[in-house]
């Protein structure tokens, strides 16, 4: 009775299935497998990770053109995976590269619609990038995460600067590709939106770092979204003058224990125009608390702060509507004033471990609140060994998100557990 359904009925409640779901359907039953297989619109968006590719037969290759999955993880992989990959899905939009086992990579040059790539934890060293050119026409998006080279730097620059369709570059190593002059490759990558760089190279960034030599316009780059790892670097207000245009800004510092100078303050000074913040490591909040942009509407602290500290960082904040709090102290008296200090907030992301249940369920007062993340689920169930972790939430949290959800009339969701995308660097 159930199979003759009409397929549209079917197709129609697939799309609010997750892909763990689809992936459980397609099991049940011959009909089911050949009527999901055979829908591309519910696999739009679909990852798949591959690895140790000799054990996957024609059925699975297939099954996976049926579905035109367009985005692959691969993992350890060779040269040959690659032309196996190319054989059964050319039309890739989307390829990481994880561990790859080999010094180059020609293949790459033949998916002529690979859009976004990604290298990760290459041990192997690169000898070339010369498949990174003939890209230069469909790339949109490159990250290379922990590769190692035995090409030099200029080979790098100069392959780099060829992909100018680029609006996201992603390039976190470290420290063995040495100084890169990056504004040699802002200079070609005119479309570029996201950058997130490795700073642990530099000391000192000139006045010329983000001034590329020929600028359209007002001299601005057209960068929105700053991502910098290990940064420990003097910088002046000159220097941050091509980043007018900048609306995210997060800062990933070098040291657990900062130096005598905070960098970050003229990095606030600079940019009063940043919506999206995201402070990791370095001095304490309090020491640049009262610098906040109040054009801030996204906040991510992972520093040492006091509570007067918030209460700083609130009047500079007034209209903030996402917050990340993970005090390297103890958060057990912040959850509770967060109503008061941040009543805009619509996203929230806390520790709950030391945060009293009254504490927890005075978010219920944020009237705005749709979405909150607790960020460690996990729990010790035997006191007496606390080398035992579960990686699930407690009784207690689920309790208390049972109560927090009654009093929200379910309008706050919570999760426990995020998904990452497979194709994402894990350094940020």
């Amino acid at each position: 009775m159930v199979l003759q359904l009409p397929a549209e009925l079917w197709l129609h409640i697939c799309d609010f299935l997750s892909w763990r779901d689809k992936l459980s359907m397609r099991l049940t039953c011959s009909h089911f497998k050949h009527l999901l297989d055979m829908s591309q619109s519910l696999w739009e968006g679909f990852s798949v990770v591959l690895q140790d590719i000799s054990r996957y037969n024609r059925p699975f290759w297939r099954s996976l053109a049926q579905r035109h999955v367009g985005s692959v993880s691969l993992r350890s992989g060779k040269r040959k995976h690659l032309r196996e990959l190319l054989t059964w899905l050319p039309a890739l939009h989307a390829l990481r590269l994880d561990n790859w086992r080999e010094g180059s990579i020609p293949e790459l040059k033949l998916f002529r619609q690979l859009q976004r790539l990604s290298f990760t934890s290459c041990n192997v060293p690169l000898k070339t990038l010369d498949f990174l050119p003939p890209l230069g026409h469909v790339l949109t998006k490159l990250s290379i995460c922990n590769v190692k080279f035995s090409c030099p730097a200029t080979h790098l620059l100069a392959s780099l600067s060829e992909l100018s369709l680029l609006t996201s570059l992603q390039l976190h190593h470290d420290g063995s590709v040495g100084v890169l002059p990056l504004r040699r490759i802002l200079g070609h990558l005119k479309r570029l939106t996201h950058l997130s760089w490795t700073m642990i190279t530099y000391r000192n960034l000139p006045h010329d770092f983000f001034s590329p030599t020929h600028l359209p316009g007002d001299g601005a780059l057209q960068l929105l979204d700053l991502q910098l790892l290990n940064y420990d670097a003097t910088v002046t207000q000159e220097a941050l003058q091509p980043l007018s245009r900048l609306r995210s800004l997060s800062v990933f510092h070098l040291y657990s224990v900062p130096g005598l100078i905070c960098h970050l303050q003229t990095w606030l000074k600079s940019l009063q125009q940043l919506s999206n913040l995201s402070i990791y490591g370095g001095h304490p909040l309090a020491v640049y608390a009262d610098l906040l942009p109040s054009s801030l509407l996204s906040l991510t602290l992972c520093v040492d702060m006091q509570p007067e500290d918030l209460q700083v960082a609130s009047v500079r904040v007034p209209h903030l509507e996402h917050l990340t709090l993970e005090p390297w102290s103890s958060s057990s008296t912040m959850v509770g004033v967060l109503p008061q200090l941040f009543p805009h907030l619509k996203t929230l992301r806390i520790r709950h471990h030391h945060v009293s249940d009254e504490d927890f369920l005075c978010l219920q007062q944020l009237q705005h609140l749709h979405t909150l993340e607790v960020v460690d689920s996990y729990h010790r169930p035997d006191p007496k060994d606390p080398s035992l972790v579960i990686f699930e939430p407690s009784p207690r949290l689920l309790r208390l998100i049972s109560d927090l959800q009654k009093l929200t009339n379910h309008r706050v969701r919570v999760i426990t557990s995020s998904q990452r995308d497979p194709l994402s660097c894990h350094c940020v």
